[in-house]
Formats: structure tokens, C-alpha cells, sequence
């Protein structure tokens, strides 16, 4: 049990120029004893309530230095705290809060919103088990508009789909990974380095980018490029919901569309996903 979506916002100030960190957070417990589901006895029972005020208390007491240490923090409070826990689980994301420039010049106290995919982490341990690190991004969208294709895929009599050797290749992304047991990681220089990575591995080179031939090449070669060049990564899961953009035809009014407007496909959307992990 525990308590869910405590949002809230940390703001850190040095002299005149002020930090921001916008969180919500989800913490959950498993007691030593199921009494209060078997007896209705709460005598063990530390109220959602409780749960809530705490992780406050800690962003007011540690600031949150990075999601990952926050959850840390979280997870080794109630571990140190309350010998009823056997098992805590945090997890924790952040609004995409980012300075303002104007022309160039980084403000001091003036943030912008920039929604270009959602940073999260999640912390667990089990009582006397080690302390095992989570972290991701999602709702990341991503698209190109050449460079994709699908072609050569099993056909039968149900097989309507045609095959397309130049297509725009859209999709919402969800990447988690997982660090092992606890380590001092630099886990903010660790996150921005795994999202140069997807970035890269999706869009391919900048003057002529990458073919991909599916959905599923792309979804590995993003876990690829980051197993390859982020050694604290253990195992990868990314998930990959594609958006499909459908040519409108322009005939009944004269014009000759070539691919220039489309319309996307809302409903049903194909889904991707794949883990892997290191030997």
C-alpha cells in the first residue's frame, strides 16, 4: 500500500539566480505482517498520510540533487526508520521544466515547459536486499519523415497492408533501464547521455539520416547504442507505439498530393517492445 501522485515543486535559490524541480512521486510499502488485511489490526500500519508528509519533509531536508538520489533518499528513510517495512518501492518523474535564454542569456527565476519526453526513475529494496536503481524517459515523440520503410512481411488472405519502401516513420517512445544494485553514479550526466543515444540511433546521421526497415530494427538498435556506449546500463526495455500518417487524396479536387499532406491514424496504433539485457 502507499501513496500515489504526491506532486509538489522544490525550488532552490543561489543569491539571485533560483532552481526548479517539479516532481511527483509514488511511494508503496509492504509491511513485515498482513494483519491489518487479515485482523483489521493498524498497529503497524504508518498512515498514506504519513507516507506523504515524509517525502516532503525529505525534498525540504535533501533537496532532490537527482531523481535517482531522491528516490534513494525515499527508500533508505523508510528502511532506517519504520523495522515494520520489509519492502519499499519510490518512484518518482519530473515536469520538464527548463530555463529560459533570451538571446542566449540563461534568466535567472523564468522556466518554459518543454514537453520533449518525461524523465523518471524508480528506486526498490527489500529489507536486508540491496537497493536496486531504475531509470527512463517516456512519452518522447519522435518522427522522420523519409528514411523508413516495410517491406517483405508474411502475407495471407487477410493480408491487407501494402508494402512501403518510403514512409514516414512516427511513434511515442518508452525507454527503462535498469543500473543493478545502487552505485555513486553521476545519474543526471548518466540520463542525458542515454537520450543522445536514442536520439542518434532513431533519426541516424544528420545530413542523411538511417533506413529503418521496421518498428522492431529501430526499437534494437536504440538498446544496441546504448548497451554499447553506457557500461552502467545492465538491461533496457523500450516500447515503441507507432502513429501511421495516411496520404489524403486530392484527386476529386484537382490537385496531385505527393505526400505532402497527411493525416494521422489515431486509433487502433501498432506497439513495439523489447528487453534486452547483457550476458
Amino acid at each position: 500500500y502507499g501513496k500515489n501522485t504526491i506532486k509538489f515543486l522544490r525550488l532552490h535559490r543561489e543569491g539571485k539566480k533560483h532552481f526548479v524541480k517539479e516532481v511527483e512521486v509514488c511511494a508503496h510499502l509492504r509491511l513485515t505482517s498482513p494483519q491489518e488485511y487479515l485482523e483489521g489490526n493498524n498497529s503497524l500500519v504508518i498512515p498514506t498520510d504519513t507516507i506523504k508528509n515524509i517525502v516532503l519533509v525529505l525534498a525540504k531536508k535533501n533537496g532532490i540533487p537527482s531523481l535517482e538520489q531522491f528516490a534513494i533518499d525515499i527508500c533508505n528513510h523508510f528502511m532506517t526508520t519504520f523495522c515494520q517495512v520489509a519492502y519499499v518501492k519510490t518512484y518518482v518523474q519530473e515536469v520538464p521544466w527548463q530555463r529560459l535564454h533570451e538571446d542566449g542569456v540563461p534568466h535567472i527565476h523564468s522556466f518554459i515547459c518543454v514537453p520533449d519526453g518525461i524523465r523518471f526513475c524508480e528506486a526498490e529494496q527489500c529489507r536486508n536486499g540491496p537497493l536496486v536503481v531504475f531509470a527512463g524517459i517516456k512519452d518522447l515523440k519522435l518522427m522522420k519523415t523519409t528514411q523508413s520503410g516495410f517491406e517483405g512481411f508474411y502475407k495471407n488472405e487477410h493480408t491487407t497492408l501494402p508494402e512501403r519502401h518510403d514512409r514516414i516513420l512516427c511513434g511515442e517512445l518508452f525507454c527503462k533501464w535498469s543500473y543493478g544494485e545502487r552505485k555513486d553514479f553521476d545519474f543526471d550526466c548518466i540520463w542525458k547521455k542515454i537520450r543522445e543515444c536514442i536520439l542518434e540511433a532513431f533519426a541516424g546521421p544528420p545530413d542523411c539520416g538511417e533506413y529503418s526497415p521496421s518498428y522492431q530494427k529501430t526499437v534494437n538498435c536504440i538498446q544496441m547504442l546504448v548497451l554499447s556506449r553506457v557500461s552502467q546500463v545492465q538491461v533496457i526495455e523500450v516500447v515503441l507505439n507507432n502513429t501511421f500518417y495516411n496520404v489524403v487524396d486530392m484527386k476529386n479536387l484537382g490537385l496531385n498530393n505527393d505526400k505532402e499532406v497527411l493525416v494521422p491514424v489515431e486509433a487502433p496504433y501498432g506497439s513495439c517492445a523489447c528487453t534486452l539485457g547483457r550476458k
